[in-house]
This record gives structure tokens, sequence and C-alpha cells, in this order.
């Protein structure tokens, strides 16, 4: 159906088809009395509403007994996004099968979504005034914060958004202004390439596995994407830096790519200290304007290099020379709400499309790339040794079964860490679980406290004295008595990072602990501190999820305990071997990463289990092409294709009727297994009950097929208006 309202047609009218962003798989014509390009955007009046859309061509009139609405402004003379990245945008809707106007609305930061201009404005920045340059430093000794601000503005002047980049607090800089040490000036943006490529400090000594993949990527004759796989600690980071040093030689531009926020301050730092050129960070803890700006920097050229998390993929180059994606195992690359995108398999397109390498880099790659290096279609590069002095770590299994646990540690444990720590060496606990405890229950009638609207028990946080989901946020105040008897002997079942710390420092007292989890780093440039506060061993006693288990580097640490790993030798999800395999050895890399051995130590009920012995005994490399083997046997990827349909509805009898009508309307094939309606693990969620489908092929051109065959009818069965639903393909995440 066009947009349209009940008139006859006019057969010399220009028809322009545009891709509107709503959830429907289609285009829709408007009038047009001016051609726009095609890629420029347009408002267009979308039932009650004005929507940004983009051209996407026009069309011959055809009589009509409708009347089309008209195109209500022309927003863009040309097109807003580059071709390269246009093309990227088009095939992710084609491959993922979503609609091609949300899709490409996802390549444009906000304000161009909403339909402000692709143009800067004037910018605020900061400089440090006469009085801040001559203050001493350390008057600011009890305003650390202040004291780090002023230092480096004193080193140049900085624009707000890196200042929001570095995490640095807003409260400090105002503090800074108040006290006329700093002052606010108007920046003027260049739309032009502005930089030149100059080297800050000097590039480390490379061992020889360092050299000869810096040498690889630089000889090779034509651009393909690369595994970097190195050990924790290898210095992947350093070639990534030697390798970038010839592409901004050229006058070329770099796109790093890495999976969370928390990794951007640090990669930034790393990277500002060894390129004098101008670098960008493109997140969401910017401002819409200025993640614009830097959208901007990095279309125009005046950006040399761009450090951005997934949606950082969609970013246009004026020259995109390389693409970096570090952590190419991280989860958190796949995009899991809407259009469910992997910014990964879209940078091995785009660098394709673009003709740059890409570089790939992990300790403990995913069965994915794995698989492509054996099919030849990645180079393999490998750093097998640690980086300097660092040595690799030690693996000790504590079988805890039978073993009395002071919250979760074993004595063992407890011994292990009070002989570093009197060392002066720092430990880390880590496990994989916030809060003080996992349930709430009654010592006396067994009842547990579960969530309203989940197939779930609340969290306890034992300081703000709350029960808390952390499936669908729902919060209440911790009850006095139990719900069922009205007991009083209300216990925390099982063990999170907050019971942990206070138990840490009941059991070592001289030894202040530091927690690093979601709930201690709320405020802004907190995870900062923390994580700077570990690196310089303030705090000899780290406890922490896996927020601290990605990339970070801390040199004091020679003793890593993890507590709680059992869970995912049993579990449903066939990803879950992999992803254990991953978070023990990027948890194990954070030991001994400077000159003095590193330890981990492992407790669980199962020493004896395949998984971790294969692990321990031969290694990730190993164990990842035993998990392969087992893959392959199986179907499942990367030998098998899989694509996800999901429903969720108030009530489960909905979301179950419309997979199996989805089920119903797909063509048989002897090559298509499909597997549902069930349940997912989490059946409820949020109050709604939640089912999926699971279509399984060998070949990813007949999935392909298959769903652009069927998805035109799957979106006029009626059973789905009832429930809301989506399409995963590749899917990452079963729960």
């Amino acid at each position: 159906m066009n947009a349209a309202s009940a008139n006859p047609d006019s057969p010399t009218s220009n028809v322009v088809q545009v891709a509107v962003p709503v959830p429907l798989g289609r285009l829709f014509d408007y009038d047009c009395s001016t051609v726009p390009a095609v890629g420029a955007r347009v408002q267009v009046p979308f039932g009650s509403r004005q929507l940004v859309g983009f051209c996407m061509g026009t069309i011959t009139p055809q009589a009509s007994e409708y009347k089309r609405k008209a195109v209500s402004k022309i927003i863009d003379q040309q097109a807003v996004l580059s071709e390269p990245v246009w093309q990227l945008l088009q095939w992710a809707a084609e491959y993922y099968h979503h609609p091609l106007g949300e899709v490409l609305a996802h390549g444009l930061p906000v304000l161009l979504r909403q339909g402000e201009p692709a143009s800067y404005q004037t910018t605020q920045a900061y400089r440090a005034t006469a009085g801040g340059q001559v203050i001493e430093l350390n008057d600011l000794r009890n305003a650390r914060q202040q004291q780090r601000l002023l230092a480096a503005l004193r080193s140049g002047s900085l624009l707000r958004r890196d200042i929001v980049a570095q995490e640095f607090s807003l409260s400090a800089l105002k503090a800074l202004q108040d006290k006329e040490l700093i002052e606010a000036f108007q920046h003027h943006p260049s739309t032009e390439r502005d930089w030149t490529f100059a080297i800050g400090s000097e590039p480390l000594q490379l061992n020889p596995e360092q050299a000869l993949a810096v040498a690889a990527i630089g000889a090779a004759q034509r651009p393909q994407p690369y595994l970097l796989e190195g050990v924790t600690g290898s210095g992947k980071t350093e070639v990534y830096l030697q390798a970038m040093a010839e592409v901004l030689r050229k006058g070329k531009q770099v796109l790093v790519i890495v999976p969370e926020i928390g990794l951007t301050p640090q990669t930034l730092r790393r990277f500002q200290k060894r390129f004098a050129v101008p670098i960008v960070m493109l997140h969401s803890a910017l401002s819409d304007r200025e993640r614009l700006d830097a959208w901007l920097d990095a279309k125009h050229g005046a950006a040399a290099i761009v450090i951005g998390t997934r949606s950082a993929i969609f970013t246009p180059f004026s020259q995109l020379g390389m693409i970096i994606i570090d952590e190419e195992h991280d989860s958190s690359l796949k995009q899991q709400e809407g259009f469910r995108y992997h910014a990964r398999d879209l940078a091995i397109v785009r660098g394709q499309k673009e003709q740059v390498p890409v570089i790939l880099g992990s300790a403990t790659p995913s069965l994915e790339s794995i698989n492509n290096v054996t099919q030849k279609r990645y180079a393999h590069l490998q750093l097998t040794q640690r980086a300097g002095a660092a040595r690799p770590t030690r693996h000790t299994v504590v079988d805890i079964k039978q073993m009395p646990l002071k919250t979760g540690l074993s004595i063992p444990l407890i011994e292990r860490m009070r002989e570093e720590l009197a060392r002066g060496q720092q430990v880390l606990v880590f496990i994989n679980r916030r809060g003080f405890a996992p349930a709430l229950l009654c010592h006396e009638c067994g009842w547990l406290a579960q969530c309203r609207r989940c197939d779930a028990y609340y969290t306890v946080h034992q300081r703000q004295q709350q029960l808390q989901c952390h499936h669908c946020g729902d919060q209440q105040r911790l009850p006095a008595q139990c719900h069922d008897c009205g007991s009083t002997q209300l216990v925390g079942r099982g063990v999170g990072t907050e019971q942990l710390e206070q138990s840490l420092t009941e059991l070592f007292p001289d030894y202040p602990v530091l927690r690093i989890d979601r709930d201690s780093t709320r405020r802004k440039g907190s995870l900062q501190q923390h994580l700077a506060d570990a690196t310089e061993n303030k705090f000899p006693l780290l406890v922490g999820t896996q927020m601290i288990a990605k990339g970070h580097h801390f040199p004091h640490v020679t003793l890593v305990a993890m507590l709680d790993i059992d869970g995912a030798l049993y579990s449903s999800d066939f990803r879950a071997a992999e992803r254990l395999g991953q978070l023990i050895t990027q948890v194990a890399g954070r030991a001994g990463r400077a000159s003095a051995p590193g330890t981990v130590v492992l407790q669980t009920h199962h020493p004896d289990h395949d998984l971790l012995q294969d692990l321990i005994q031969n290694g990730y490399a190993a164990f990842a092409r035993s998990l392969l083997q087992e893959r392959q046997l199986t179907q499942l990827p990367p030998f098998g294709q899989l694509a996800l349909f999901r429903a969720e509805a108030h009530e489960a009898q909905h979301a179950q009727q419309a997979l199996q009508a989805i089920a119903d309307q797909l063509p048989r094939h002897p090559e298509l297994m499909v597997l549902g309606p069930m349940p997912a693990v989490m059946e409820r969620r949020a109050g709604r009950y939640r089912y999926q489908l699971l279509l399984q092929c060998q070949q990813r051109g007949l999935r392909q097929q298959l769903l652009q065959h069927s998805l035109p009818k799957l979106q006029q069965l009626p059973e789905l208006r009832r429930v809301r639903w989506s399409l995963d393909v590749d899917p990452q995440d079963f729960s």
C-alpha cells in the first residue's frame, strides 16, 4: 500500500521512493516537485507523523485510485552517507533481513536522523588561563580530578567531547572554571583534512613474532583480513600501533573498534601517546552534538583515527586505510536489539568493499574466525610469547567438594592470597555476580524472593537495602520478614561482589579492597579512577566482574582467583564451552604481566571435567580446535547457519501460536531443520512470555533464499499482530 489519500493520481508527477525508518520491509512512494539525489534525506508525512527517510530514486508514475502524499522537505542536496557506507548498509539490510529504512537510519548520528543539517556548529572548547598555567598542581592534591584535568589542559586545549571521552568529571570542569583556572572558548571546526602524520613517543622494540606480524601486514600484495592471535600480554596493541603508523604516514585514516566503552579511554591514551594526530571517539557516552561533530570529522578527513564501539563501523571516512577490531571474539560486538548486526562481520565486508586490511585481534579468537583461518579466508598472525619479561601464568585447580568455604573462598586459596599480599603483590578475585547475594532465602520455610515480572530471583543489594532484578530492573525494599511464613530469618543465598568485598575486608584488615563492577562505577569517571588506582597498586585486593577481564593491564597482579566457573560446564547453550574458555583465559591474562610470575587458581566442584582439563593442559588454541571438531559433527556454527525467530507476549499461548504460524509457512527442504516453538531459557521476562523458533541450514545461501521467500508472507500472518516478534540472523544469545 502506498502512503496515500483517496483521490485520483496525476500521471505527470515526479514520484520518488523513500526508505522510511519503520519496521516494514518496503519502500514508500511520494510526489516531489524536485527530484533529490539518491541517498539524500527527505522529510515525509507518514500517518500522523513527520519522518526523516532516504530517497532511493524515482519510478514511473502509474495511474492509481490513490493520491500520493508529497515530500514535505528535501534536507540534503547530496547523499549524506558516503558510497561505501551506503553499500554496506544496503548489504546489511539484505543479509540480516531487516527493514532498509531502519538500517539506513542506524548509519546516522541521532541529530541527522532527526533532520538536523549535516554540518558543524561552533563547538565549545576549554584551555588553561594564565593563572591555571602557573599554579602548582600540588595545590590541587585534594581534588585529584581537577588536578588531572588541569594538567591535561595545560598541555593544550580540549573540546568538551574530548574531556567527556577521557572520563574527566564535569563537576571538576565546573570547579576549575569557578576558580578561573580554565576558560571556555568557541572552537570553529575545519571541514577539510588539516592534519599531518607525526610520532609522539617512540615505538617499542618488537620481538621477532611481533615484527613478523607487522611486516606481513605491510607487505601484503592485496588487502585482506588478518587474525592476530596473541596470548594475553603478548603485545597485540603494539602490533596495531606499528601497523597503523604506515597507514597514517600515507595520509589515510584508521578505524579502531573496541567492544565496550570502558576500554575506549585507555585505548585513546595509548594512541595519543604514540601519534600526534587528531583522534576522535564515537560511543554512547557522548552527547548527540558531540557524536555528530566526531562523525563529521571522520567524514571530512579531519580525524586521523576514530575509536568507537560497534556502531562506529558505519562511520564514513574521507580516505579509510585500515580497520582494527580489538577483542574480536567479544559478544558485545553483536547488537542484541532491533537491527541485530555483528560489527566484526560487517568490518570484513567493509574491508572487502573498500579494499583495506582488517585486523581482528584476540587472545581467545572466536571459533568462526579460527575456522576462517583454516579455510584460508583470513591470514593468520600468531604471538605465542608474552612481551618483555612477562612469563606464562601457571594454573592451579582447587577441588572444593566437601571443603569449608568462607564467602566462596577455600582455605588453600585464602592462604595463597595471604602469601602474595605479604610479598607486596596484588590479588584479583573474579566472580561474575554483582550485588551482595544472587537470592534472598527464608531460613525457616525455604521461601525465595522471586521477581514479580521474570522467571528469576531478586539479587540482594545490601548497601542500598534493596532487592533488584538484573533482568528487568524491578526494585523493592529489602523485606524484614518472609512473605510466606513471616519469619525474620532471611539470609542471602550465594555470593556476589559486594559480599565478597565485605568478607575480604574482614579477612585481610590491613589491605584495602577495591571492587570494580557496574554498581561501583556508575559515577562519571569512576571506572577510569578505579582502573588507575588498581594499576598503581593502591589497592592490594581487587574484586570484580567481567569488567576487569578484558584488555586491562595490572602490572602488580600475581594471583588471580576465579570462584564460580561450574555453571558454564553444564549449560544448554552450545556456545557456553567456548565462552568459558575465553573467560578463563582472559581473566588469567591479568596475572603476571610484569616480571613477577603469575598464578591462576580455579575453584571448582568438577576438577576432572574434560573441558576444564583440556583448557588447562593444552591451552586455548588446542581447546578451541577440539570444540571446532565437535561443532562440525553437530553441524553447528561455523559449519551450520542459524536464524532465530523470537516472539514475546503477555499470554504464553499467543507467542507460541505466532511462532507455530511461522513454522507452518516455512517451505520444507531436506537441508532445513526447524526446532520449536520452544520457551526461551528464561520464559517470562519483564512481564512477557518469550518463545523461540530456530532454523538450522547447512548453507548460508539456502538460509538467505528461504528467509527472502518466506518473510513477505510471514508479515501478513494475523497471529503476529498479537505479539512482539523479531528475526536474528547468526544469533549469539539464546537466553
